[in-house]
């Protein structure tokens, strides 16, 4: 999968998943915003980074739902995956659309469902 170019957002909480997600979306070419670890700093970084090719968001930020920057990014027609240990009927429906990648994952399988 190549990215060349492509601005991505990471926003996971779990230092050695985000570590390898980092790697991953460096190697397939792309230009990684973050990691962000938290809501607040996740929505600070969309409100000022300009344009984004797309996201990977975690569900669960230590106790708070991502829900409110997926909104952010959807009226803002960037791509996203959800990158979650979480069943679908968790996800609420106005996500519906959105691809989930179930934990644990291989890095390639988010760049796939991200990029495909």
């Amino acid at each position: 999968m190549k990215l060349d170019g492509k601005r991505i957002l990471l926003v996971e909480d779990e230092y050695f998943i985000v570590q390898d997600l980092v790697r991953a979306f460096i190697a397939a070419g792309a230009t990684v915003l973050g990691p962000i670890a938290t809501l607040p700093e996740a929505l600070q970084l969309v409100a000022s980074a300009g344009t984004l090719d797309g996201a990977v968001l975690d569900i669960n930020l230590q106790g708070e739902m991502v829900f409110p920057l997926a909104d952010v990014l959807m009226n803002r027609g960037v791509t996203f995956v959800f990158a979650t240990g979480y069943d679908r009927e968790f996800i609420p429906a106005r996500f519906d659309g959105c691809v989930r990648c179930e934990k644990p994952f291989l890095p390639e399988q988010v760049i796939k469902a991200l990029s495909g």
